[in-house]
This record gives C-alpha cells, sequence and structure tokens, in this order.
C-alpha cells in the first residue's frame, strides 16, 4: 500500500508495492504471471503504452514532432525530480539537437532512469536505439507513461508535488479557457 502524501505513480498495486519511506515502487513477489511460457523479469512491469501509440495523444505527437525539446524538458524536469528545471532541459536538448543532430546521446539516459526508476521493462533494443532509431516516438512513449502514472507534465515536478500535498491527490486540470463567439466591435 502506497503512502499516504506520497505521489501517485501508478503501476497496478498487484504488479508492486511501494518502498514505506520514498513511495516509489519496489518488486513485488506476490504475483504469479497469467502464462507458464511469459518470461518477464522478476519486479519489471510492462509500460502502460507502447512505442508507436503517438497517436494516442495526437497534441502531444504534434508538439513531439515539431518542438522535441518541449516533451524532452517536461520529461527530463519530472525524471530529475525538479532539480534542473524544465527550460533547462530543453534549452540543452536543443543546442545538441541543432549542432550534432543526434539527441539521442542525451535523451536515452533519461529513458534508462526512467525504466530504472518505474521498474520498466525493456524489450528489443537497448534505451540508445530506441532513441536513436525512434525518438520522436521514444518521448511521447516516456510522456504517455508518466502522464498516465499521475503527473500533470505542464505542472513539473515542483507543481506535481505541491498539489499531492495541498490536496493529498493530484493536482486538478486548469479549466478549458472560454471562447467568446463572433466579432464584436
Amino acid at each position: 500500500m502506497q503512502p499516504a502524501g506520497q505521489p501517485n505513480f501508478a503501476p497496478p498495486n498487484h504488479l508492486v508495492q511501494y518502498a514505506p519511506a520514498t513511495g516509489f515502487p519496489v518488486a513485488s513477489t506476490n504475483y504469479q504471471y497469467p502464462s507458464p511460457n511469459y518470461t518477464q523479469p522478476a519486479g519489471q512491469v510492462p509500460w502502460s503504452t507502447g512505442l508507436c501509440d503517438c497517436f494516442s495523444d495526437v497534441p502531444n505527437c504534434c508538439i513531439t514532432f515539431w518542438f522535441p525539446c518541449i516533451t524532452f524538458g517536461q520529461i527530463a524536469n519530472i525524471v530529475d525530480r525538479g532539480s534542473v528545471p524544465c527550460e533547462v532541459c530543453a534549452a540543452v536538448y536543443a543546442v545538441i539537437r541543432i549542432f550534432t543532430g543526434c539527441p539521442c546521446f542525451f535523451s536515452c539516459f533519461y529513458r534508462s532512469r526512467m525504466r530504472k526508476e518505474f521498474m520498466l521493462e525493456q524489450r528489443g533494443c537497448n534505451d540508445f536505439c530506441i532513441h536513436f532509431l525512434c525518438e520522436d516516438c521514444a518521448l511521447c512513449q516516456e510522456y504517455r507513461e508518466l502522464r498516465n502514472r499521475g503527473f500533470h507534465m505542464y505542472h513539473g515536478w515542483h507543481g506535481n508535488m505541491a498539489g499531492q500535498q495541498n490536496q493529498g491527490g493530484p493536482m486538478p486540470m486548469p479549466p478549458a479557457p472560454v471562447m467568446e463567439s463572433g466579432m464584436k466591435r
């Protein structure tokens, strides 16, 4: 059971347990996988969405395609637990992308850290190959994973933690902007 006031890193409770001090998931040994032929490493859980499920979140897919530095900055801020601002991570990513054309040398480390922190399985290729071959898809998948675990990406780490402390749960979505109809003179 997850301690009160801790962030909701919501893998299914039957797959993991939470460490009392940090609230982060630890391996559960009680779960029996459905098929005897299924050989997932102990304690690892699958990603909540597939690598090529980019269009399940079209706005993020478009932002990541045109401005991947924004998506990367949001991911890095959460993975770094707010120690580095989103804007700094996005700027570093943009500079690396502009001057080398290969930001995967930088971004793959965040995927590895995220996989280890949330005990996500590694399928097929290693993290560098996934980012090298499918950079935008990898960023979209990481963004969706954090969002599906209860993070509001536009609030960043500190905003999510403040929302957890102030409300005892995830921060609410901001209301949609009110659009006035028609032209006025």
